[in-house]
């Protein structure tokens, strides 16, 4: 009985093997008769997607050279810019320079006006120092100071 079981499962075995080896053999075929066949599909589809991709690419390089116009006339902008600006800051030292130089004047004016009030007025103040007056007192007398002198 033993010998049976095992006669019966090489049987299947073996009609296992010989269907499996028919189903490899028929899709073989099949695909070696869809191979000869796709063959000029297949080249036409890569040649389209070849032209495609040059398509693309050649409207990628159109997009990547008129930005690189614009970043360049923007550069020439904002060298022209840089330029004025400082031409400007150049013409603003100027003026700046001839206001100090106005001030400087005005000082300098200012000064000597005081030490000729101060050489006018000589020892006087030191009248009101003798008298002992009050920073109060003296803003009262102040006009009639200016009146005595």
């Amino acid at each position: 009985m033993a010998r049976r079981g095992r006669s019966r499962i090489l049987v299947g075995f073996a009609v296992t093997m010989f269907l499996g080896v028919a189903v490899y053999f028929r899709l073989w075929a099949i695909q070696h008769s869809l191979a000869s066949d796709d063959a000029e599909l297949i080249r036409r589809q890569f040649d389209l997607a070849n032209k495609e991709a040059m398509d693309e690419s050649a409207e990628w390089r159109f997009r990547f050279d008129k930005e690189a116009e614009r970043a360049s006339k923007c550069a020439k902008e904002l060298e022209e810019v840089e330029l004025d600006h400082t031409a400007q800051k150049a013409i603003g030292d100027k003026v700046s320079s001839a206001l100090i130089d106005r001030v400087d004047a005005m000082l300098q004016k200012l000064e000597k006006e005081i030490d000729d009030v101060d050489a006018k007025i000589g020892d006087r103040w030191r009248l009101l120092d003798r008298m002992f007056v009050k920073p109060n007192q003296f803003r009262m007398l102040f006009p009639l100071y200016r009146f005595l002198f």
